[in-house]
């Protein structure tokens, strides 16, 4: 079973007449689910996941102190601990949770903070251009089960998808980054005999080659570990994971030298292809520098546009 399907199970089969029969008057101010940091927010959760923060148990998510008092959420937090600690053959509370606490009674507006700098999803293009993707990928994940004032859906439904010209910025930095990396100083190591060079300048490649994926996808990119898996699961450009994974986990020498730069050529090709599919660029030719800027170029705020291209990495 899935982290997140334990969590709903476990809310219907107590969670919820818990609320409805202690704190009805409570429940148009409370909102319910499972999201944040772990991968069963994801779903990415498997048996090697269990080992730790795997456990029945829901976000409990309350508005400010000012909207709702203390004393109401210490007797939510007390009702909350009550709750069965065995279910379905799983166990609360077992270890301590790795990063904070990630179940029981939270402040939205806290959650929110720690994820993104703000309470309420509201944020700049600069903040915008300086949050993680991961950080944004948590705010994001898992299931709302219920939302009495609705105001943790409307964050997150603010927080769902980047401005396009802070796409644009980003996806234009990755492009460089690309293009400096893989169609330039991958082969040029190679030509200095600096074998661990290459590999690195074949990682940082690799590196915003993924990242151009989730962006041309308009998703955000979760933790590293979990780059590979996500990536998959897109609708567009999903085969580049294989090839990507193949350029970081062979060796550089013997004939492999040679098509590795073919692997990162094809990759340049295909999210060429998609950046003109979605009438990102304007440039007609191979080479990624160009596209980066005409990406660039295209951004309507001249603020944002006119920040170094990197701004966005």
């Amino acid at each position: 079973m899935k982290g997140l399907e334990l969590s709903r199970a476990y809310y219907e089969a107590f969670g919820a007449p818990m609320l409805q029969n202690e704190f009805p008057e409570l429940l148009p101010q409370i909102a319910v689910g499972l999201f944040g940091s772990g991968s069963e927010c994801f779903g990415f959760d498997d048996e090697v996941s269990r080992d730790h923060d795997f456990e029945p148990g829901f976000m409990l998510l309350l508005p400010g102190e000012e909207a709702f008092d203390r004393r109401a959420a210490f007797r939510l937090e007390r009702a909350y601990a009550k709750l069965p600690r065995e279910f379905m053959g799983f166990s609360r509370g077992l270890m301590a949770p790795v990063g904070g606490a990630r179940r029981g009674v939270l402040r939205a507006a806290d959650f929110f903070m720690e994820k993104t700098g703000s309470s309420d999803g509201v944020l700049s293009a600069l903040q915008w251009l300086a949050l993680p993707e991961s950080a944004l990928a948590e705010a994001v994940n898992g299931e709302i089960f219920f939302d009495g004032p609705g105001e943790v859906s409307r964050i997150r439904a603010r927080l769902s998808s980047r401005p396009e010209d802070v796409r644009k910025k980003k996806l234009a930095g990755s492009l460089l980054m690309m293009a400096q990396s893989g169609q330039y100083n991958y082969a040029r190591c190679l030509r200095h005999g600096e074998a661990g060079a290459a590999q690195l300048a074949a990682i940082e490649f690799a590196r915003h080659a993924t990242r151009a994926v989730f962006l041309l996808n308009g998703a955000y990119e979760p933790f590293y570990k979990w780059s590979f898996r996500a990536m998959r699961a897109l609708p567009k450009l999903a085969l580049e994971a294989e090839v990507i994974e193949y350029l970081i986990t062979t060796d550089n020498d013997g004939g492999m030298a040679g098509a590795k730069q073919d692997v990162i050529e094809g990759i340049a090709a295909d999210v060429i292809d998609e950046l003109r599919a979605q009438g990102l660029t304007q440039a007609v030719c191979g080479d990624l520098e160009k596209h980066a800027y005409s990406v660039n170029d295209s951004i309507a705020d001249g603020e944002v546009r006119n920040l170094h291209v990197l701004a966005g990495v």
